[in-house]
């Protein structure tokens, strides 16, 4: 019935046949098998006091099954905490979910109440990473880690607990709320001065404000995240979340140089962000920053680089179940294939990845960022109809709130409304007439004006520059070189990118 296998101190021993394991496990009493469980837990504790971490998982299984439900939820946790710090996502939940079962089955007490908050925050950024943020469970684990810091009045894990409600409100798109939760998880931080929950919180107020299309702001607490990470009072390595907050406020940073104006200064942060991921060997900081270094590139305009980051995401994304991830980085590879001349497969790999994003994330809104990477590649390939049904979805939907990629929608309308004009498609409610051209104008000025709002730099030389075209075909010359001179010459670096190329060759044409 038995094989012997060589092992390390001692051989081992497995059945032979699976079936002939279950006949002769099912063949023992109930009570039994909970002594036998308890006692194989107890062996197992003595024999490997030095190397207890090597075994969590066989003490989780023992004790779960010998009715001894504190040494289960003990071992379960531990195991999940485990597999959560090497990224087995789905691993961490089947542990931390089984310790709430075993959990619950005990008299709700304040000390019951004080160990599951320590649950369920634990298997929050395990939720996030395989789920999404705005998956039923995750909602339901943090709303839940809320309510009992509030019934016990707990303060320790409280901004952790924070942190991740703002992340659920802003996968919703409700920025300003998240902005409101990461304030107030500040002003809790600000009041202990407590070095590491500072460098938390202003990372979370910069990830929100950044969101919110206060970029100057966001810099501004990601900056002091980062230099309060590398005084001697923080530990060297923070995770948070499921990130690694040294490598996630570095990659949210280049988003917001980029946006600000500073392309060269953005690829600085983007490579510490790389850097430091690949030096971790920590998958999810890994993917986060890989996500990011594609984004970054794509406002570069740099389509086979962005193929090169996104590519590495994906591969990262797929072995270690990380969905919104995942879907990001497809829809980025989308995009980049149809710069690179392979439009409808391009296309193809954007819309399939948006469709499961949402079935991973239901009730949840798309983020920005994606439906502007679809608008784009919609324009670029000339589906005009497809590119402002999209448009008009995001700007018109219900509840919503202004958003940081907003200057960028108004662009990319008034762009497909100009192309109404040589467009074969019909679209429904667009005449071709002088209307285009007209409409187009003011998607232009209004996405001007946002972007002047927000100080970002970068989405309004791209408007600019849509506007002086635009101008120059109607003969205001001088308007258009105005314009966008003034535009151009507030820029010190970043030359070489897409945009500024452009905008040189304009003002040159304008001259």
């Amino acid at each position: 019935f038995l094989y012997e296998q060589p092992a390390f101190p001692e051989s081992e021993y497995i059945f032979k046949h699976a079936l002939t394991q279950d006949v002769a496990y099912g063949t023992v009493l109930q009570e039994q098998k909970k002594q036998l469980h308890e006692r194989t837990g107890r062996v197992l504790e003595q024999l490997y006091t030095d190397t207890l971490e090597d075994h969590y998982g066989e003490l989780a299984h023992h004790y779960q099954r010998s009715g001894n439900t504190e040494k289960a939820i003990e071992y379960l946790q531990k195991a999940g905490q485990q597999a959560l710090q090497r990224s087995a996502n789905a691993e961490a939940i089947g542990h931390l979910t089984a310790a709430l079962d075993v959990l619950l089955t005990r008299p709700e007490t304040p000390a019951r109440q004080h160990q599951e908050l320590r649950l369920q925050v634990t298997l929050g950024p395990a939720l996030f990473a395989a789920k999404g943020y705005s998956a039923p469970e995750t909602e339901q684990v943090f709303m839940r880690a809320w309510a009992l810091c509030q019934q016990l009045g707990e303060t320790t894990h409280l901004p952790y607990v924070l942190g991740g409600v703002c992340i659920l409100q802003a996968a919703r798109g409700n920025w300003q709320s998240a902005r409101q939760v990461a304030e107030e998880r500040l002003r809790l931080a600000s009041s202990t001065q407590e070095p590491t929950t500072l460098v938390e919180a202003h990372s979370t107020c910069g990830h929100m404000y950044s969101w919110a299309g206060d970029f100057p702001a966001a810099r501004a607490h990601l900056e002091q995240s980062l230099t309060l990470y590398e005084t001697p009072s923080v530990r060297s390595r923070l995770y948070y979340l499921g990130w690694e907050i040294g490598v996630f406020s570095r990659a949210l940073l280049s988003l917001g140089l980029w946006w600000l104006g500073y392309p060269e200064q953005a690829l600085r942060r983007q490579h510490e962000a790389l850097t430091l991921a690949h030096d971790l060997s920590h998958p999810y900081s890994l993917a986060h920053a890989l996500v990011f270094a594609a984004d970054l590139f794509r406002y570069r305009g740099d389509g086979h680089a962005v193929q090169q980051w996104a590519e590495s995401a994906i591969e990262v994304c797929t072995a270690h179940e990380f969905a919104f991830y995942l879907g990001w980085s497809t829809v980025q590879r989308g995009w980049a294939l149809v710069v690179q001349g392979h439009g409808e497969e391009g296309v193809r790999q954007i819309e399939e990845s948006m469709a499961a994003w949402r079935r991973v994330s239901p009730g949840a809104t798309l983020w920005p960022i994606l439906l502007a990477t679809r608008t784009d590649a919609y324009a670029l390939i000339g589906q005009v109809a497809a590119g402002l049904r999209a448009v008009e979805e995001e700007l018109t939907r219900d509840k919503r709130e202004e958003s940081w990629c907003d200057a960028e929608f108004y662009r990319l309308k008034g762009e497909l409304t100009l192309q109404l004009k040589t467009s074969h498609e019909q679209v429904e409610d667009k005449p071709r007439t002088s209307r285009s051209t007209s409409e187009a104008e003011a998607c232009f000025l209004k996405a001007i004006e946002i972007a002047q709002r927000q100080q970002a730099k970068s989405w309004e030389l791209r408007a600019t520059t849509s506007l002086a075209r635009l101008w120059q075909t109607q003969g205001k010359i001088d308007e258009a070189r105005q314009r966008l001179a003034e535009i151009y010459n507030w820029f010190t670096e970043g030359f070489d990118t897409k945009d500024l190329q452009e905008a040189k060759v304009l003002l040159e044409e304008l001259t």
